[in-house]
């Protein structure tokens, strides 16, 4: 088995967006780590989830307080595994083989086939990389030396796993509420407090931490960003003590914590002024990274719902002779498909727009965040859907942990909570249109990209832009609580129709199978469940585009 060879079309779509000879050495690599996510790691990650959790050692036989995390042996090498392939160390520094840094492009397709098997895994990898990028970004260069070469490590040092601490318990989504205190000393600053949801606690070298110097103003305005080792240079902790581990639903193989902070040495990041600022950079890569996971787990539960009804018996036949069973798997492909496709296709704007590339205008970095909303929500809340579905397609087998179905259900639950919720992302995409002019930016962009179309799959997208138009213009005039109460759905209406134009703009490759994805996934998207239908589109196509996936689309180096 191997997650990226068995996806033809994923392939194809890195062909689309990188160079010929990143390709080749991607290709390369990806496939290696595919066949390792869908073997040993998947091995390693069942027994983490159902055995091997992380366990806090809380004192020594001595009675000292040493909160240490213990993680089983798999799970090291899993760390060992992904961060030496440059998941995160190759956005930022050189790649031996080709001579040249690599892109975010590149580790979002490995953070894609690893979420496949371990998107609880994927979650420390995702604060290393918001580490790497605060630090790259924005640290003095003496803090760069003494961190970034650790955080960035793909083997060649000791490596410095990252970590994001935000969360407070009067604060949750409220970051501004924070009130850890920075005391300035002779020697520099020490942090006082407690942060409540700290992930990949005990296994980071260096926490990037929020925190409010003494004198500082209220609110965002007043949080400092500080680099926090972990432990000193002598290996004792940096006065650091974890109270307890969280006790979570899904993700069982990231150790989250109560941390308390009691003079932790800590380093000023950047403009002590714009700590929130920073911060919120670095949560838009992360909300990236969550989408990510999102879609590794909705590819896993499809291809098991899949497997399943290919060899499943019942009633005298296999499940997937039945037409209900079809239509599900049909719609799954087709959505996973697409929804793939757009999330990629849109990160060459995420990687202009995060490594402040010449060229970058205000109208992309409104749309880029506007888009990482957008996608996060859509994602997190399909892994779950996908997971359901699955789950469904299993009957009573689903429901037993001796399948992957019931881990995918729980760790896809948590996406939709990390990151911001629905409600916050919501609240974001109402803040975009009302400061920056995100919906007339977004309907000017959507516009210009299906000008021309003259389907009457196009029109039916069309129908749903004028849909929009109607509903922004309603809004201009409305009351806050009409605002709030209908942002949800502004961003619901603005995904379904960005979807749908990727899903208009790969049939005109002319490839066949695009055009089958792209009808099934229109009219499902905008067609009454409530008619009777006399075409079965998603039955029909059930053979070129669940049994036949990708073979037309043959991909080589």
């Amino acid at each position: 088995m191997n997650f990226y060879q068995e996806e033809p079309q994923f392939r194809a779509l890195l062909k689309e967006l990188l160079d010929e000879e990143f390709f080749a050495y991607a290709d390369k690599e990806l496939m290696e780590y595919g066949e390792k996510c869908a073997n040993d790691i998947d091995q390693r990650a069942r027994f983490t989830d159902r055995e091997g959790q992380p366990k806090l050692i809380k004192f020594d036989a001595y009675g000292e307080d040493i909160s240490e995390v213990w993680v089983n042996d798999g799970y090291r090498k899993t760390v060992e595994d992904s961060y030496n392939t440059g998941i995160v160390g190759y956005v930022h520094k050189e790649i031996p083989k080709l001579g040249r840094k690599g892109n975010y492009i590149y580790s979002y397709a490995q953070g894609y086939l690893l979420s496949q098997t371990e998107p609880g895994f994927y979650c420390p990898v995702t604060l290393t990389m918001a580490t790497a990028y605060l630090l790259d970004q924005y640290a003095s260069p003496e803090l760069k030396e003494k961190f970034l070469p650790h955080v960035l490590s793909t083997g060649d040092t000791t490596l410095f796993e990252g970590a994001t601490f935000l969360t407070e318990r009067q604060g949750g989504s409220d970051v501004g509420a924070n009130v850890v205190k920075a005391v300035q000393t002779a020697e520099g600053y020490k942090l006082y407090g407690e942060k409540y949801f700290a992930s990949n606690a005990g296994m980071c070298g260096v926490a990037m931490v929020l925190a409010r110097k003494e004198g500082a103003p209220s609110g965002t305005k007043g949080l400092t960003l500080f680099a926090v080792p972990w432990r000193k240079e002598d290996g004792k902790l940096n006065g650091i003590k974890i109270r307890r581990l969280k006790d979570k639903l899904g993700v069982k193989a990231v150790p989250s914590a109560e941390v308390e902070f009691e003079g932790a040495e800590a380093f000023v990041v950047g403009d002590p002024t714009k700590g929130f600022y920073y911060m919120m950079e670095a949560l838009n890569l992360s909300r990236v990274c969550n989408t990510v996971a999102s879609l590794g787990i909705m590819r896993r539960a499809y291809s098991e719902a899949r497997q399943y009804a290919l060899k499943r018996d019942a009633f005298g036949k296999k499940l997937a002779d039945f037409p209900m069973i079809k239509e599900s798997l049909v719609k799954m492909a087709v959505k996973l498909e697409v929804e793939t496709r757009t999330v990629f296709k849109y990160l060459p704007l995420f990687e202009k727009v995060i490594r402040n590339e010449p060229g970058v205008s205000e109208k992309d970095i409104v749309l880029n965040r506007l888009y990482i909303a957008l996608l996060k929500k859509e994602t997190a809340e399909q892994a779950v859907h996908f997971a359901h579905e699955a789950i469904e397609m299993h009957g009573g087998n689903g429901y037993i942990e001796d399948f992957v179905t019931p881990r995918l259900l729980r760790d896809a639950q948590v996406l939709t909570v990390w990151e911001g919720t629905a409600n916050i992302l919501g609240l974001e995409v109402l803040r975009l249109m009302e400061k920056f002019n995100a919906g007339e930016l977004f309907l000017q962009e959507i516009k210009g990209r299906i000008s021309g179309m003259e389907s009457e799959f196009a029109k039916q997208v069309q129908t749903g832009v004028e849909q929009l138009e109607s509903l922004l213009t309603s809004l201009n005039h409305a009351s806050a609580d009409h605002k709030t109460f209908h942002s949800k759905r502004v961003a619901e209406l603005m995904v379904k129709i960005f979807e749908c134009v990727t899903a208009l703009e790969y049939a005109e490759s002319g490839d066949e199978r695009a055009t089958k994805v792209m009808e099934v996934f229109i009219d499902t998207t905008w067609k009454s469940n409530y008619i009777f239908e006399e075409s079965l589109k998603a039955v029909d196509f059930f053979g070129e585009i669940v049994m036949e996936a990708g073979k037309k689309q043959g991909v080589t180096a």
